[in-house]
């Protein structure tokens, strides 16, 4: 059993990666493709861009917090 918890805390962890990974790669490429358009806006859309990095960080934090969780109960 303990086997198990430990294989769910690895998958979650890698998915929680991943998705991280991929939102950041979305979200940086799409700034640059729109600062690239209209100049002009690069400091409000770099700013919606902070904030939204801040969200996806932390859901990936919130699946470190659920992870050791399920690893310490």
């Amino acid at each position: 059993m303990e086997e198990m918890k430990f294989l769910a805390v690895a998958v979650a962890l890698g998915l929680a990666a991943l998705g991280t990974a991929l939102g950041f790669g979305l979200m940086g490429g799409k700034f640059l493709e729109s600062t690239a358009r209209q100049p002009e806006m690069a400091p409000m859309l770099q700013t919606k861009m902070f904030i939204l990095a801040g969200l996806i960080d932390a859901v990936a934090m919130i699946t470190v917090a659920v992870a050791f969780i399920i690893l310490f109960s």
